[in-house]
This record gives structure tokens, C-alpha cells and sequence, in this order.
């Protein structure tokens, strides 16, 4: 495999013929020795990414010369339907070569990160160690090459999403996952996010370097922004080593970050329903403004497609008991309740999706009841009845004035970005 990094030299970003070139650069060399490939791209929770046309275009180049396997990588979400896959890849690969990941069952450890290293990154806050889960199919010998296909963007858990991420929580399994997520909630998520080297990211790290060298591994991250709803690849940076990382880093810090002059006091944000289906995902909308949003402020978000908290019906269930109580009530809970313990991701999700209190949270939806969204203390408006208000084909991205003179500042993809008060970055 070759390094290939491709920067756009305008706003309109990356052709598509500039990134077929690109992409055939990657494989050009080895491509005649190729017998069995597998691409490990997001789901369609990450739709703005670019990596269902890069996936395709992939298909395209390399089915003709070996087999071509599709697992996107899921990490605790649902399954893909044949209608996303349909979407999101393009309808012109056979259904067949795409496999599903399954976090609970299909899973083998290579490694383990010490717990006096987990200690250390963690500033002494958690010092458990972790075992390093993947796919199984990650370390069958059959493949010749896994091409690790995604986006970086500013990431609540591990501070800047993709790169090892990919492999050790979308391909992960239950220990890493839960431990991780964990671990980012104790540090805070204030101090993670839009930032590369994290606690999770060096334990991410740790285990790139020690435990999966072994993995015929080639990743391919893009830095995208979204317009107009319409995905624009503003870089391409392929490879192995960790530098090439870094440079989407850097670039993503220059296209997803919004720094604010002042913190905002009332935010409105849609979700996308083709893309956000459940708050496990739709809470991004709290996790990317909660730095923007001032004391006392209010959070409205749009959801016409939430239906469900968690993305598994188990997780779903713990949310529903224990519900957005706040980072020391869910420690409390983790430690007099055994489901709880043992979930660590959802212990970690319930503190990132509350605002102890410093903001308010309203999800408008049409799925869940007013009891189900309150019983996990979100605030409940009726989705309608937000709509005739917040009305996402009249308002444009950032500060709006309504009709009735209030000022508002819109988001319509929170997965794009992070907004920061200046004064806490």
C-alpha cells in the first residue's frame, strides 16, 4: 500500500475523479497480489463522511480481482437495513458481501492495556485495565489487506473520532467499548473533545502499537463539512502511520470547529431521521453545543426519527431505568447497581447525555411519549408543535430571529461539528 494524502484547493472540495485517482494510488501497487480484502467502513450514522462512495468506489476498482468483503463498522449500533446499505454505498454491490458486527458474540482479545497505563493516561481517575477485543475476521490470515475507511471529526469519548477508533470500538468488543467510553465520561468530555491526544486516544494508541501490528492494516480518513446538506471531502490522507492522523486533525480542527464569542442561550438542533433514529446517537446534539451553551440556557432538539434511547434493546432498557441523571448520581448508580457496572459504555453515554443541571434539554419527537422522554428527564415537547416554531426549511445554520423577535442559533447536523465558548477551549 502507498501513503496518499490529498488537500482540496478550494471551498468546493475534492472531485470525484480527484478521489478515484487517490484511492487507486493506495492499491496500484499491491493490487496485482490481492486475493481477499475486507473495507471496514461506518455505518450510515456517519453519513456525511464520504466513506459510502469511497467503499464503492473500492468495489468497483477491486471485485473484478479478488473477493471484496463489506463490514461496517458498528460498533454498539444497529445493524445496517438493505435500505441504508442501498443509501449509503450506492445500490451496485451484491448484498452478500456485506457482513454485520456483532460487539457481544463475535469478538477475540489480542491484547490488554495495563492497568497502571490506564491509571496514568487517566490521571489516576480509573485504573482497571483493558482488554484489546476485535472482529474476528480482522485477524484471519485469508485477508490480504483490511482498509479502515472513516471521518475525523471532533468525538465526544475519544476527541477526535476515526483512525484506531475504527478498529477498536466500530470493530471492538464489549470490554474495550465499555472501558473506553468510561474512561473518556470520568476524564470529562470538555477536556476530550476537538482534541487528539486524549486518555482513550493513547490507550487507543497502546494498542495500535503493541497488539495489532499484525493486521494487514491500511486506514483511509476523510475531513468533510456538509453545505447545504450536500458532503464536501475537503481531505483524504491514507496510510498506516499516525502523522497522516494527525494532519486530518489538524484540518478538522480548521473545518468542524466553532468557536463563539459568547456562550449561546438558546441552541435549536435537527436530527436528521434518516441518521439519528435513537437519543444513544441523537445526543450528539448535546454533546457538541454543551461547550457553546451558557448557564441557565436551553437545548430544543428536533427529532423526527428517535424512536428508542438505546441502540440494543439491553442498553435500551438501562436507560430507561436509570435515565440522564447526571455524572454523579450515574457514578453513585454504578456502584449499588450490578447491570449498571457492567455497561460501563451506558453508565458513560447517561453522563454525557446530561447537563448536571447547567442547561435545560428538550427532545420534540413523534416516536416516544411525553412519560417515556420524561422518565429519563429529558424535558418533552411535541414535535408538531415544535415544528410550527423551529422550522428547519426556514432557518439557516448559526443565530436566527424568529418571528416573535427571540433569537435562536440553528444546527442542522450536530455530527459535523463542535461549538465552543472561546473562553472554555
Amino acid at each position: 500500500m502507498k501513503e496518499v494524502v490529498l488537500k482540496a484547493s478550494g471551498s468546493a472540495g475534492i472531485t470525484d475523479e480527484q478521489l478515484r485517482e487517490a484511492l487507486y494510488k493506495t492499491i496500484e501497487d499491491s493490487k496485482k497480489d490481492l486475493k481477499k480484502i475486507l473495507l471496514l467502513p461506518p455505518d450510515i450514522t456517519r453519513a456525511n463522511s464520504g466513506a459510502g462512495k469511497i467503499t464503492a468506489m473500492y468495489y468497483e476498482m477491486l471485485k473484478d480481482h479478488c473477493k471484496v468483503d463489506i463490514m461496517p463498522a458498528l460498533g454498539t449500533h444497529m445493524p445496517m437495513t438493505d435500505e441504508e446499505i442501498d443509501e449509503f454505498f450506492g445500490p451496485g454491490i451484491p448484498k452478500e458481501r456485506f457482513l454485520v458486527h456483532n460487539w457481544r458474540t463475535d469478538i477475540v482479545k489480542i491484547g490488554e492495556i495495563p492497568a497502571e497505563f490506564v491509571s496514568e493516561v487517566s490521571e489516576g481517575l480509573m485504573n482497571e485495565s483493558i482488554d484489546v477485543e476485535v472482529n474476528r475476521r480482522l485477524v484471519d490470515d485469508s485477508y490480504d489487506l483490511v482498509i479502515s475507511i472513516g471521518q475525523v471529526v471532533p468525538h465526544e469519548v475519544v476527541g477526535m473520532a476515526n483512525y484506531s477508533k475504527n478498529i477498536f470500538v466500530g470493530c471492538g468488543g464489549i470490554n474495550m467499548i465499555n472501558r473506553t467510553h468510561m474512561l473518556g465520561a470520568v476524564y470529562g468530555m470538555e477536556r476530550i473533545m476537538g482534541r487528539d491526544h486524549s486518555p482513550v486516544r493513547k490507550v487507543f494508541d497502546y494498542a495500535e502499537e503493541n497488539f495489532a501490528r499484525k493486521i494487514p492494516l491500511m486506514y483511509v480518513l476523510t475531513v468533510t463539512t456538509s453545505p447545504g446538506g450536500n458532503t464536501v471531502i475537503h481531505g483524504l490522507f491514507a496510510g498506516r502511520n499516525r502523522k497522516l492522523f494527525e494532519q486530518a486533525v489538524s484540518l478538522s480542527q480548521e473545518k468542524n470547529l466553532t468557536f463563539m464569542d459568547k456562550p449561546m442561550k438558546k441552541v435549536v438542533v435537527y436530527l436528521d431521521p434518516k441518521e439519528f433514529k435513537s437519543t444513544w446517537l441523537g445526543n450528539k446534539a448535546i454533546y457538541r453545543t454543551r461547550m457553546a451553551i451558557a448557564d441557565g440556557g436551553e437545548l430544543i432538539i428536533l427529532a423526527p426519527g428517535v424512536f428508542k434511547f438505546g441502540e440494543d434493546d439491553g442498553n435500551d432498557a438501562l436507560i430507561r431505568k436509570y435515565g440522564y441523571v447526571g455524572r454523579i448520581k450515574v457514578l453513585e448508580l454504578v456502584r449499588s447497581n450490578e447491570d449498571l457496572a457492567n455497561n460501563l459504555s451506558v453508565a458513560a453515554h447517561l453522563i454525557h447525555g446530561s447537563s448536571d443541571d447547567r442547561f435545560s434539554i428538550t427532545y420534540a419527537v413523534e416516536k416516544l411519549s411525553r412519560e417515556e422522554v420524561e422518565g429519563v428527564s429529558f424535558r418533552y415537547m411535541p414535535l408538531a408543535e415544535a415544528l410550527k416554531k423551529y422550522n428547519p426549511e426556514k432557518l439557516k445554520d448559526g443565530f436566527n430571529t424568529l418571528e416573535d423577535g427571540e433569537e435562536i442559533f440553528y444546527i442542522s447536523n450536530p455530527a459535523l461539528g463542535l461549538w465552543v465558548d472561546k473562553s472554555k477551549f
